[in-house]
C-alpha cells in the first residue's frame, strides 16, 4: 500500500495527470462553441503547464506562465470577448464535412513529420553545439534563474523582443479597429 501512495506522489505520475489535464483541456478549448467555456478551458491548459513547469524546476517559468499567460493574457481575451459580443450562439464554431477531414490529416501529418525529425533529435545537426545540462546549472548558479533568462532577452534577442511587443500592439489596435467598424 506505501509503493502505491509512493507512486501517487512520484513525478512521473505527475507528469501524466498534468499532460492528460493539458490535453484534455486543450481539446476540449478547440471544441467548445461559447467563447467564456473556451477561455476557461485555456486556463486549466496553461495552469497545467505550469505544473509541468514546476516538476522539471523550472519555478520561474511556472510562476510567469501563470502570472503572464493564465492572468493577464486571459483577461485581455475576456476583454476582447466582452467588446465583440462573442456570447451568443447564432451558428455553430465548427464546420464539419470535408474542412475537418481535410484539417485533421494535415495536422496529423505534422504531427507526423515533427516526430519523425525528432525522433532522433540527438543527431540532428542543430543540437551538435547545444550546451548541456552541467553549462545550464553553472549559468543558473552564476545569474540565477531570472538573470539567465533576461540577459540573453535583452541582449542577443532584443530585437525580435520588440518585434514581438509591436506585433501585440499592431493586433489590439486592429481588434479595436474591426469592433468600432461593427458599431
Amino acid at each position: 500500500m506505501a509503493n502505491f501512495f509512493d507512486f501517487l506522489l512520484s513525478a512521473h505520475f505527475l507528469f501524466y495527470v498534468f499532460s492528460g489535464v493539458a490535453i484534455g483541456s486543450a481539446v476540449a478549448m478547440v471544441t467548445r462553441k461559447s467563447p467564456v467555456a473556451s477561455l476557461l478551458f485555456m486556463v486549466a491548459t496553461l495552469a497545467s503547464l505550469a505544473g509541468i513547469y514546476v516538476l522539471f524546476e523550472a519555478h520561474f517559468l511556472a510562476a510567469i506562465q501563470i502570472i503572464v499567460y493564465a492572468g493577464a493574457i486571459m483577461v485581455l481575451f475576456l476583454f476582447v470577448i466582452m467588446l465583440l459580443n462573442l456570447g451568443h450562439d447564432y451558428r455553430p464554431d465548427l464546420k464539419g464535412g470535408a474542412g475537418a477531414i481535410i484539417a485533421f490529416v494535415v495536422a496529423g501529418a505534422m504531427a507526423g513529420v515533427l516526430a519523425f525529425q525528432f525522433g532522433g533529435a540527438g543527431d540532428l545537426p542543430i543540437y551538435q553545439n547545444a550546451q548541456g545540462a552541467e553549462a545550464i546549472d553553472a549559468l543558473l548558479a552564476k545569474q540565477g534563474a531570472v538573470g539567465a533568462i533576461a540577459h540573453p532577452l535583452f541582449s542577443e534577442y532584443v530585437v525580435a523582443f520588440e518585434v514581438t511587443g509591436i506585433l501585440l500592439l499592431v493586433a489590439i489596435v486592429g481588434a479595436l479597429a474591426l469592433a468600432k467598424r461593427r458599431v
